[in-house]
């Protein structure tokens, strides 16, 4: 037996590289742009210092007409760059988060399931707000560049007229980072702490909605409703501490930045009172102590964006990278075969053996329901064939050999909670839209009254869950989707429970008639199933304890008789 992939699941920094790597020609244009757009943005404080330098001492309209001119060159150049800069970055970044959000799922719907440990409330956080905050690396990269020029031309603007200035901006700007490097640290792992709460939160509350009809039944959804305000309060403070970490950041880079501003004006204004630079330069540098506040809160931002997109990667890599449950081999069952379990243990199962030769319809009376379970779970492959002793054969092949996806081509489980989905009777019963069967189906789990009542018949639409179907209606529908895949061979665990006794016993007489001569087998309790199998098998303690027809088993059967009466 082949044992699972136990691979070292790769970093969040190997999802950051290949995002990166993948839309390198949308960031090198985006950068361009931008970097064109910050670089026009700083000469415009620079041109008005020129202009006031050159037109006090020309003082003709000429020379006023070429500075506007200049002005207007440069206004365009930050306006038309600025546009086609964000857009082609924004497209990239728009574009990426999809990729990962399609990624995420279809992990979600591999027929192996990965072992991330997680559940389908945090995995779906995962394939929306972490897939688009990294993706929010392919701005945050182009953006960093693009105001590292700015910083860098004000810088060589500045050191031109003197010196000092351009050394106060690169000093300065140092050490702004430095002290925001430390901060966003902390913000990266606030973050994934927060994230991690919320997906929990998200995780519970699916789980609520779920089974919110038998949390009423029950009394139970007031203590489940408590058990979700815990978690939802401790997701609420941890927002509120990462609003607090990145408002003392944005607090910090705002009082660095404007720090920053004021030192170089101050200390032009006291080089131009000195004479050391004209009242060009002047204008120059104070222009340029306001607008390189912009690029600076820019620039000293890009750390904690970082961080965020980092913190959401490696929280994507907890999905992507997982490795199976479970390694299956490359073979595909043969057409038409039967089923068989050799000595299985597994939870409430113990040693548990029986075979269903080809076209058979055998019903397993299960004393306990934990043990019809785990049955159910074995043979929807829902436990790796490693997590359980013995073996369990599909066609004669054991099921370990097989590929999962030739598996459940070939042997559908329909669970007794079978999810419905938006969409249409039609969609629900048939999803892929190719089945042939879709009206035998739907006449043999006795869902034609629905249908019926209707006037859109099959179109009629179905809304999330089911919410607007009886729980009979539910489960009939979920049953016509199983016998319209037509599988060679069909597992059906309590098919129906949810429905009346007169629709049972019609339900069970048109699963007999067409499944017949295909392999069949159903988990009940229902003795209008039980009466319409060929055989029925006791599954009592894990074990099989007896087998024979219905009627035979409860005429020399007392304990049968009384578990199955109804």
């Amino acid at each position: 037996m082949k044992t699972p992939d136990t691979r070292r699941p790769r970093p969040g920094s190997d999802i950051l590289k290949t995002a990166l790597r993948r839309n390198i020609g949308a960031m090198t244009w985006g950068t361009v742009l931008m970097g064109l757009y910050q670089a026009g943005e700083t000469a415009f404080p620079i041109a008005l210092g020129l202009i006031v330098e050159h037109t006090m001492q020309d003082r003709s309209p000429g020379a006023l007409a070429l500075s506007i001119g200049a002005l207007a060159v440069i206004i365009t150049t930050v306006s038309l760059s600025w546009r086609f800069g964000m857009r082609i970055l924004q497209q990239a970044n728009t574009t990426e988060a999809h990729r990962w959000r399609v990624q995420v799922a279809d992990c979600g719907l591999e027929p192996v399931a990965r072992d991330a440990g997680l559940k389908s409330g945090e995995v779906l956080t995962i394939a929306t707000e972490d897939a688009d905050q990294t993706a929010d690396i392919i701005e945050v990269v182009p953006l960093l560049i693009s105001s590292l020029v700015a910083v860098l031309v004000a810088a060589v603007a500045l050191g031109l007229a003197d010196i000092r200035l351009g050394l106060l901006v690169i000093v300065g700007t140092a050490l702004i980072l430095s002290v925001l490097s430390v901060m966003s640290r902390r913000i990266g792992s606030s973050t994934r702490e927060q994230q991690a709460r919320v997906a929990r939160a998200g995780a519970k509350v699916a789980d609520l909605i779920t089974g919110l009809r038998p949390l009423h039944g029950f009394g139970g959804n007031h203590a489940a409703f408590r058990s979700y305000r815990k978690v939802s309060t401790e997701a609420k403070h941890q927002a509120i501490t990462v609003a607090g970490v990145n408002g003392a950041y944005a607090g910090t880079a705002t009082a660095l930045n404007a720090a920053l501003a004021a030192g170089v004006t101050l200390t032009a204004g006291w080089l131009a009172f000195d004479g050391r630079i004209t009242v060009g330069e002047l204008v120059m540098a104070v222009g340029l102590a306001q607008f390189i506040m912009e690029p600076l809160k820019l620039f000293s931002d890009m750390p904690k964006y970082v961080m965020m997109a980092r913190a959401s990667a490696e929280r994507m890599a907890l999905v992507l990278a997982a490795p199976p449950t479970a390694a299956h081999g490359p073979e595909r069952p043969a057409a038409g075969g039967g089923l068989e379990l050799d000595c299985v243990r597994y939870g409430a199962l113990r040693a548990l053996k029986f075979q269903v030769p080809a076209g058979e319809f055998v019903a397993i009376a299960a004393y306990q329901p934990r043990a019809a379970a785990d049955l159910a779970a074995v043979l929807a492959v829902k436990v790796p064939p490693h997590a359980y002793e013995g073996v369990v054969r599909v066609s004669g092949e054991e099921l370990a050999a097989l590929s999962i996806e030739a598996v459940r081509e070939h042997m559908l489980v329909n669970p007794y909670d079978g999810e419905i989905f938006a969409g249409t009777l039609r969609t629900n019963i048939d999803p892929s839209g190719t089945s042939r069967t879709v009206a035998e189906a739907v006449e043999a789990s006795m869902l034609t009254d629905v249908v019926a009542l209707h006037r859109e018949g099959l179109d009629h639409g179905v809304r999330d869950r089911g919410a607007n179907l009886s729980g009979g209606q539910r489960q009939r529908l979920s049953l016509a989707r199983a016998l319209a895949a037509d599988a060679d061979i069909l597992v059906l665990h309590d098919p129906t429970t949810a429905v009346d006794a007169v629709t049972e016993q019609l339900i069970a007489r048109n699963i007999a008639k067409l499944r017949r001569g295909r392999t069949t087998v159903v988990i009940t309790s229902s003795p209008a199933l039980l009466d319409a199998a060929d055989r029925v098998l006791v599954l009592d303690e894990g074990v099989i304890t007896a087998e024979g027809t219905h009627r035979n088993l409860l005429a020399g059967d007392e304990e049968y008789g009384l578990a199955v009466a109804r």
